[in-house]
């Protein structure tokens, strides 16, 4: 698994943990300027959700709880959650 850099915003790196804690993995970016990296959710097929990271947002807050509603939202979390009930 590649070791991801710690992203320098608090609330931001909070976020990212937060994610990784249900499974998200982090990628990093091509050669994107403001992309800091990007999150995939647990599911490993190709519709997976994906989300990009910012490298310096103008609200890291708002940013962060951006990413942690998107965790939130992901519908491969749900049914992964479902399919270890069973």
């Amino acid at each position: 698994m590649e070791k991801r850099p710690k992203h320098p915003d608090k609330d931001i790196e909070a976020a990212i943990c937060y994610a990784e804690s249900l499974g998200w993995r982090y990628k990093k970016t091509g050669h994107s300027s403001h992309a800091w990296g990007r999150l995939l959710c647990a599911s490993h097929a190709r519709g997976g959700c994906m989300l990009s990271v910012w490298s310096t947002p103008r609200e890291g807050e708002i940013h962060a709880e951006q990413i942690r509603r998107r965790v939130r939202l992901c519908i491969h979390l749900i049914e992964v959650n479902h399919e270890t009930r069973h």
